[in-house]
């Protein structure tokens, strides 16, 4: 695991909570590597809204619930025209992609519950090809490089760490319902349950908000 992607999952996974300060000496001594790995590592955290720089070193990201809320509010906005322009552009080879996304997340929640082979960041990767697919069916390339500055990893992953099997189940019922419309060329029910599934992970984070920050605050 190269120094971003182990960075990355130490903030993730709170290991380096909210409000904590690094600097590149820390994360040299930690991770047993020179400075300079870090110091791009950093850069690149940064460009993704994870980490925000410090008069000396940087700050793991802390969201607040007005952050929250207008987050998820851009993500609503695009994802849910996104899966609009889906419902009248998708091929049938998007739809493929579609279906083999919610399957392998099917397959996934149940391993996870099942028998704990499969992890949380698996569930969410997976979430996310089924999200990819939907963005990529629009034939809107301007769509995706706009939601690559508005999901915020941290605020997904909080989100799913506090889903319970019946939520996560939810999420797959409401994937099946987004692609039925763009299979059926359904544009305002894509557009609809899109907006339910991404407010079902905003409410999921604000209603845990406490309990994150006593979690992950020092």
């Amino acid at each position: 695991m190269n120094a971003y992607e182990s960075i990355k999952k130490s903030i993730l996974h709170g290991e380096y909570p909210p409000k904590m300060r690094l600097t590149e000496e820390y994360l040299a001594s930690q991770l047993n590597l020179s400075r300079t790995p870090i110091r791009e590592a950093l850069r690149q955290l940064e460009s993704e809204g994870l980490i925000v720089s410090m008069k000396r070193g940087v700050s793991v990201r802390h969201f607040t619930k007005q952050d929250i809320e207008q987050i998820y509010d851009l993500r609503v906005l695009l994802e849910g025209y996104a899966a609009a322009q889906a419902a009248l552009h998708r091929t049938n080879e998007d739809l493929k992609e579609m279906k083999q996304a919610n399957e392998l997340y099917e397959k996934a929640i149940t391993s996870y519950f099942d028998s704990g082979n499969t992890t949380i960041d698996n569930i969410l990767e997976i979430n996310q090809q089924f999200h990819d697919s939907v963005i990529k069916a629009s034939q809107n390339q301007h769509i995706h490089s706009h939601m690559s500055k508005v999901v915020v990893v941290p605020l997904i992953f909080r989100s799913f760490y506090w889903f319970d099997e019946y939520q996560l189940r939810h999420s797959l019922d409401v994937h099946k319902t987004i692609l039925k419309a763009i299979e059926q060329q359904d544009t305002e029910r894509a557009r609809a349950a899109m907006h339910e599934h991404i407010y079902h992970g905003r409410d999921q984070v604000i209603f845990h908000m406490d309990e994150i920050d006593h979690h992950y605050t020092l």
